[in-house]
C-alpha cells in the first residue's frame, strides 16, 4: 500500500513537472477534452435551466388544475372535421360532477389576436370570455381592482380584467381601474389588473383581457360558444383520474359514441405538460450531449498520442529509473497518473468554460432562462474525463512499464 501511495505521489510530481516543461503541448493535448466538456456542459446547463424555468412556471399555474378541451385527430382534420366542446357540455358536466373544488368554462373571443384600443394607442391581445369561477380554478389574482363577479356575467356587463403588460402597451395610467378600452369596436370598463407572471418561451403571459362569458358570447355570437375549454380542480382528497373517467363517460354517452370511436376531447394538466416537457428536454440533452461527446473521444485519442510520444522521448529516463530499482508497477502508475492529470486538467477548464458560455448565452438572449448546471453534470464531466485518462493513458503506461532497462539505456 505504501509503495502504491509513493508511486502515485511521485507519478503526480512527474506529471506536473512534465506539464510545466511542455506547457504548449499540454494545452494542445487537452484542447479536445476542454472543447468536449465545455460543449456538453453548455448544452446541459441551457436545457436544465429551460426545464427548471418552465417547470416552476407551470407549477405556479397549479399542478392540480385540469383542462378539458376538444381534440381532433390528424386524419379527421385532413377531412375538414373539427371537433368542438359546447357550452351545454360544460353546463351538463357542472351539474353532474360533484367531487370538484370548482369548474369554469372559457372561450376565445373574436380571434387569438384581437385589437384593443385606448385613446390613440392600439395593441393586439388575447380576449377570454369566462365567469367568476375562473379566478379560483386558474389562480388569477388582482394586483389592483377586482376580478369578475357573478353579477357581471348575469347582467352581461361590459367590464374587463386585464393583464399587466397592457398598461405599458396602451400607455394606460399606473392604476387603470375605471378607464375604458375598446375591444374590437365595443367599449369595456377596466375593473382590475392581474398580478404579473412574466414571459414563457418569449410568450407574454400578461397580455390578455378577461371579460364576462355572457358578454363575449353576445358579442361574438353562438358559434364562438361552441368552442370552449372546461377547467376544473379536483376537491381535496378526490381522485383526479376517477373524475376524468366520469367526465369521459358522460361526454361519450352525450355524443353517443361507439366503443371503437376515439374521444373528440382530451384532458390536459400542468403535471402532464411538465412530464412531457421533461421528456423532451431529456431527449434533446441526451442527443446533443452524445453528439458533442465525440470531441471527448477525439481529445482522449490526443492524450494517448501525446503520452506515446512522451514515452518515446523519455525512454532513456525510464531505463535509468528502472536500473535504479523502479518496478514496472511504479512506471505504470507514473504514466497513468500523468494521463489522468492531463484529462482532469482539461475537464476542469472545460467545466468552467461551459458554465461561462451558458451564462453568456443567457445574458445575450433576454428571453432565455438562467443556465443551471446540476451536480450530476459536474460529477459526470469529472468522472468521464477521469475515465478517458485511464482508458487512453493505459496503453502508453503499459508500453513504458514493459520497456527493457538495457534497451532503454541504449536508446538514442
Amino acid at each position: 500500500m505504501l509503495k502504491f501511495l509513493h508511486a502515485g505521489f511521485e507519478g503526480s510530481k512527474a506529471a506536473f513537472a512534465s506539464i510545466r516543461a511542455h506547457g504548449l503541448r499540454s494545452a494542445l493535448t487537452t484542447l479536445g477534452i476542454i472543447i468536449g466538456v465545455a460543449a456538453v456542459i453548455t448544452v446541459v446547463a441551457i436545457m436544465q435551466g429551460l426545464s427548471h424555468s418552465i417547470t416552476s412556471q407551470l407549477d405556479d399555474l397549479g399542478s392540480d388544475m385540469i383542462t378539458l378541451r376538444a381534440y381532433t385527430p390528424t386524419n379527421q382534420q385532413m377531412l375538414g372535421i373539427q371537433n368542438r366542446l359546447h357550452y351545454d357540455d360544460f353546463l351538463m358536466l357542472k351539474s353532474r360532477i360533484s367531487n370538484v373544488e370548482d369548474m369554469t368554462a372559457s372561450m376565445q373571443a373574436f380571434s387569438m389576436g384581437s385589437q384593443v384600443q385606448y385613446g390613440r394607442n392600439t395593441a393586439q391581445s388575447q380576449i377570454i370570455g369566462t365567469d367568476s369561477s375562473y379566478q379560483n380554478v386558474v389562480r388569477v389574482y388582482p394586483e389592483a381592482g377586482r376580478f369578475l363577479s357573478g353579477s357581471d356575467d348575469d347582467r352581461r356587463r361590459r367590464v374587463a380584467f386585464i393583464g399587466s403588460s397592457l398598461i405599458k402597451q396602451l400607455d394606460l395610467p399606473a392604476n387603470p381601474v375605471g378607464e375604458f378600452i375598446n375591444l374590437s369596436g365595443d367599449w369595456f370598463r377596466i375593473i382590475g389588473v392581474a398580478e404579473t407572471r412574466g414571459s414563457m418561451f418569449g410568450f407574454d403571459q400578461d397580455n390578455y383581457i378577461i371579460a364576462p362569458f355572457s358578454t363575449i358570447r353576445s358579442l361574438s355570437g353562438e358559434r364562438a360558444a361552441r368552442n370552449i375549454d372546461v377547467m376544473f380542480r379536483p376537491a381535496a382528497g378526490a381522485d383526479a383520474q376517477q373524475i376524468q373517467q366520469q367526465m369521459r363517460a358522460l361526454l361519450r354517452q352525450h355524443y353517443k359514441l361507439g366503443a371503437d370511436e376515439p374521444d373528440p376531447f382530451e384532458f390536459v394538466s400542468a403535471e402532464r405538460m411538465i412530464e412531457q416537457f421533461n421528456t423532451i428536454t431529456r431527449t434533446i440533452t441526451l442527443v446533443a450531449g452524445g453528439v458533442v461527446s465525440i470531441s471527448l473521444l477525439v481529445g482522449g485519442i490526443g492524450v494517448m498520442n501525446i503520452m506515446l510520444v512522451s514515452v518515446t522521448e523519455r525512454t532513456r529516463e525510464i531505463g535509468i529509473v528502472k536500473a535504479l530499482g523502479a518496478t514496472p508497477q511504479f512506471i505504470l502508475i507514473q504514466f497513468l497518473v500523468e494521463a489522468l492529470v492531463l484529462s482532469l486538467f482539461g475537464g476542469i477548464i472545460g467545466l468552467a468554460l461551459g458554465a461561462g458560455v451558458a451564462s453568456f448565452i443567457g445574458l445575450m438572449m433576454p428571453a432565455m432562462p438562467d443556465a443551471l448546471i446540476p451536480l450530476w453534470a459536474v460529477l459526470l464531466a469529472i468522472g468521464f474525463t477521469t475515465l478517458i485518462g485511464v482508458v487512453f493513458g493505459l496503453a502508453p503506461a503499459i508500453k513504458a512499464a514493459r520497456l527493457n532497462p538495457i534497451d532503454a539505456l541504449r536508446y538514442e
